[in-house]
């Protein structure tokens, strides 16, 4: 396999990474062991062995990312999914201007929402916010954005 052998271009390094999906599992542990030490936990999926080995691979051949990326990308996994910068990564909430008009079905029925400066119209009554007027309609809590599709 050239998974084992010395790589020295990148139609090489491409002809191993196709290998991979193939490779006996012993020869993924194999590769596991020799780039990080001990041999992988038990609980570890082949898949994940198959990523490990093509991170080894594309590195020996790339080389391995720079320490300040390194500290960077670490210093960020450690602040975890509620971190300073998670902000940068949600979607945008959408910005409805007065005027506008939600529509949605529920149950057979076509409900519609006019959004006002002081929050939003439905039914004759004003509401704070359109999870309010999901929750009117549906008797459950629901998300208002999410329930009107934005």
């Amino acid at each position: 396999m050239a998974i084992m052998s010395s790589i020295r271009s990148e139609s090489q390094l491409d002809a191993a990474l196709a290998e991979l999906p193939q490779a006996p599992l012993e020869l993924l542990h194999e590769l596991w062991a020799r780039r990080y030490g001990p041999p992988p936990p038990r609980t570890l999926s082949r898949r994940l062995l198959e990523l490990a080995a093509a991170y080894d691979l594309q590195a020996r051949f790339y080389g391995e990312l720079k320490p300040a990326l390194r500290r960077k990308l670490l210093q960020m996994a450690s602040q975890g999914p509620g971190g300073p910068r998670s902000r940068i990564l949600r979607k945008p909430k959408p910005v409805l201007s007065q005027g506008s008009r939600l529509v949605r079905e529920w149950h057979g029925r076509t409900h519609t929402v006019e959004v006002t400066d002081r929050g939003y119209l439905y039914a004759g009554r004003q509401f704070r916010s359109l999870s309010e007027v999901a929750r009117e309609i549906t008797g459950a809590r629901w998300s208002g954005p999410r329930f009107f599709g934005l």
